[in-house]
């Protein structure tokens, strides 16, 4: 196999082009150097699998619109998997993986192989297909789509399975043995990935209708037959290597959830024996009793660990490691895109070498490239320097190779001296160091910054001034982003028009949300963002520290991409940001138009963060920038600002001994950004696709006025899982409908549900609002939509009137 020894991977995967009837692979180009035909060492964990323009999503969505076939979906699909297939094997890598492509979801393909589908969406016990697996990720016009959360402490959502005691598995999706073969028939012998059958089960939930407590884990020794009939499929089909991912065994797990692991792999090891068998771990340490655990399995022959952000484990492996396994050490980071210090992960492995065997190491990422954005060979307005300290998913598959053959004997000098240039020029360049910033934020760490009067005379004021009704309504923030609106913005960007005729062209987006918002007679309004690109690459935009991508896409879900900015520098706010745009809607009508902000936590959380200085320090110097901003807000009037903190949680760091200093951080953070408004301002804040129930405490403790959280997607776990007798002091919105499905839910579903909220919470307290933004969605589903919500809320009222 052929061996790189230059720093370019070549310019994309592959150029895909989809019109609206059939996709079309136009070309495939590469530009390697090679070294030798000898395979290192070396293993990915994962790769992307949206293309580097994005090919999937285009794919996805011309199919759901009905513009394309389900085969054409399917010939784009291949494409795909086989030019990252055929460019990691040119590029060297030994333990290529398969099965990490997906349609949607990596888990939602093992509840389709398991069989797992809830009864709502009528599978009859055969293969599922496409129809019945979107309809599990999306929803359709009569059932709504399984709960999407957060994966780890990541921006990827992952769709939950929904298990119960009365549950059939069976082998119903065959997705993972015919990529197998599919990456054979090209000549390439690749390591099929399975998520493990106990992360499956932890990761689940129990399914509707179903006690709260069931205990998925129970359901262990149901989904091991389909697990042994898939290995068997994958041996008679010519595997040597599988990969199990496991990855919650970085949890801080029970004895009884540690025994489970040893029972599986237990029962699977006759049907695993004449393979090769990786237990891939990541996102953290493993604790000394689940390192224990895992380096006790049964017919397992090597151990993955995250070894950038499981810095411990280490130790573990120093203090012993099963003799004649493999070690497969994720040295190059597959969550963020700085280049990795080669001199530095050289020295690791070769310490790691000296206790595992020369023989028995393999160099790897420390998780997916999932992750990451594609290739930064498609990035020509990077500023030359910044893009020097820069690896993404392409230039990290080089990095690995590289170590790889630096750990044999056969280190690239010249590979190694350009990447210790870079490191060098990024610990000493001024685009990185503000001293002001630096001071400012400094002086926040022993503070307790926050608003001088309680929540409750806060809330009084805000009504004498806003006069709002019981059960007031409103929006999270956005509203369609039609196609005009982004052609505007895009030809705006290109300088094919004018700053005034762009001004003018949002203009007339926002009269018309405002207007639609009043005939539809919502109390709090927003002005739609039709400015916006992203929530947090607009902000990012217009502070300093910040670089932006063309093409650095990594999907948030499905078709969903994000273009995560990267900060490799203090943090600061030039000018105001959104004051010009919130000005003119609030010119536009007499009710309150919320000023709409992101909030520093989930800039940092959603943005490739500089890892030279802890993440407190730079989500301060954010926090200042935003409360810049939100006091700017106030002196233009706007009496109301929501400063949207969705990926709060998502920060959270697993090991339940660092949460406690994150949240301090991270609601200390969130309070910096209002702490100077007036009594009658109304902060308001925003959470979405989390489990948000085990930090609600640390939520009440950002002293918002008003919490809009996620609810309808989750099957209204927000409001079932709540403590007896929690008061949460601050209006409260729980989302009435999910804006991921294009089901618009009727009035009568809507009443229900708002009737559902109020007998948990205290009725003069609840908001009415949608799950999350309308960005995603048609106005001929957010208008009917709407509608009904307001409908649901207004009946409501009436009957808490006639209760009184």
């Amino acid at each position: 196999m052929k061996q790189v020894s230059s720093i370019t991977f070549g310019p994309c995967y592959g150029s895909l082009c989809f019109s609206a009837k059939r996709p079309t692979l136009l070309r495939f180009t590469h530009h390697f150097k090679f070294h030798s035909t000898r395979a290192m060492a070396s293993h990915i964990v994962g790769l992307p699998r949206i293309g580097p323009k994005r090919e999937l999503k285009f794919a996805l969505e011309s199919f759901w619109d009905g513009k394309s076939s389900a085969e054409e979906l399917q010939n784009a699909a291949a494409g795909l998997r086989s030019c990252i297939w055929k460019q990691l094997a040119d590029a060297g890598i030994k333990y290529i993986p398969s099965n990490t492509f997906s349609y949607y979801d990596q888990m939602l393909d093992t509840t389709a192989m398991l069989g797992a589908v809830p009864p709502r969406y009528g599978w009859k016990s055969s293969e599922v297909g496409l129809e019945t697996y979107f309809s599990m990720a999306r929803g359709n016009a009569h059932v709504p789509a399984m709960e999407m959360t957060k994966w780890f402490d990541t921006n990827y959502h992952y769709i939950v399975p929904e298990l119960g005691p009365h549950i059939r598995f069976s082998y119903a999706s065959h997705k993972a043995v015919d990529e197998f073969k599919e990456a054979k028939a090209l000549g390439l012998d690749t390591v099929p990935v399975l998520i493990g059958p106990v992360s499956y089960l932890l990761l689940s939930k129990p399914a509707r209708g179903t006690e709260q407590s069931f205990p998925p884990l129970s359901l262990l020794r149901y989904i091991l037959p389909v697990y042994k009939e898939v290995v068997a499929e994958l041996k008679a089909a010519g595997a040597t290597w599988i990969q199990f991912d496991e990855p919650t065994l970085v949890w801080d797990l029970d004895a009884n959830q540690l025994q489970a692991f040893a029972r599986a792999y237990s029962e699977l090891e006759s049907s695993l024996s004449g393979l090769n068998v990786l237990i891939e771990t990541y996102f953290a340490d493993v604790t000394a009793e689940a390192y224990k655990t895992l380096t006790s399995l049964k017919g397992v022959t090597g151990y993955g660990f995250d070894l950038v952000r499981g810095e411990k484990t280490l130790d573990l492996i120093k203090d012993g490691f099963p003799s004649g396994k493999h070690l497969f050490a994720g040295v190059v980071d597959g969550r963020n895109i700085w280049a990795n210090d080669l001199a530095s992960s050289l020295c690791t492995l070769q310490a790691l070498e000296g206790i595992v065997g020369k023989d028995k190491i393999v160099v790897s990422t420390s998780c997916s490239l999932l992750h990451t954005a594609v290739d930064i060979v498609n990035e020509t307005e990077l500023d030359k320097e910044v893009k020097s300290w820069l690896a993404f998913a392409a230039q990290k598959v080089v990095e690995v190779n590289a170590l790889a053959k630096a750990l044999s004997g056969h280190k690239d000098e010249a590979f190694f001296s350009t990447n210790a240039a870079a490191q060098a020029s990024r610990k000493s360049s001024p685009k990185v160091t503000n001293e002001a910033v630096q001071k400012a934020a400094a002086a926040l760490k022993g503070s307790d910054l926050r608003r001088a009067t309680n929540v409750a005379a806060r809330l009084d004021a805000q009504q004498k001034k806003l006069n709002l009704p019981i059960l007031p309504t409103t929006t999270i923030g956005s509203f369609p982003q039609t196609i005009d609106v982004r052609r505007v913005r895009r030809e705006f960007k290109d300088k094919k028009i004018s700053e005034e005729n762009y001004v003018n062209a949002m203009k007339e987006e926002i009269n018309k949300v405002v207007k639609l918002q009043e005939e539809l007679d919502i109390d709090v309004l927003v002005h739609g963002e039709p400015e916006r690109n992203d929530m947090v690459e607009y902000f990012g935009e217009q502070l300093s520290g910040f670089a932006f991508t063309s093409n650095g896409w990594v999907q948030s879900y499905g078709s969903r991409c994000v273009k995560p900015p990267i900060i490799y520098g203090d943090v600061s706010r030039p000018k105001p940001m959104t004051v010009f745009w919130s000005s003119l809607a609030q010119g536009m009508t007499k009710r309150p138009i919320k000023g709409m902000l992101t909030g520093p936590v989930t800039i940092l959380n959603w943005s490739f963060v500089r890892n030279d200085q802890p993440r407190f320090k730079t989500c301060y110097q954010i926090a200042l920038a935003i409360k810049d901003e939100v006091e700017d807000l106030e002196k233009a009037g706007i009496t109301v600002i929501q400063i949207d903190e969705p990926a709060l949680r998502e920060g959270l760091p697993l090991r339940k001994a660092e949460q406690a200093l994150y949240l301090g951080w991270a609601v200390h953070s969130f309070r910096i950004t209002n702490c100077g408004v007036q009594d009658t301002t109304q902060i308001h804040t925003h959470m979405c696709y989390s489990n948000f129930n085990d930090i609600i405490h640390s939520i009440i403790d950002m002293d918002a006025d008003v919490i809009t959280i996620e609810n309808s997607k989750s099957d209204e776990k927000l409001l079932s899982a709540l403590p007896e007798g929690l008061k949460f002091g601050s209006g409260i919105g729980p989302g009435v409908y999910d804006v991921h499905s294009p089901r618009i839910p009727s009035d009568t579903e809507l009443c229900v549900k708002i009737k559902n909220i109020i007998k948990v919470l205290e009725n003069n307290m609840v908001w009415v609002n949608p799950d999350c933004g309308l960005k995603t969605r048609k106005y001929s589903e957010v208008q009917p939509a709407l509608s009904n919500m307001v409908a649901a809320a207004k009946y409501n009222r009436r009957m808490l009137r006639r209760s009184d």
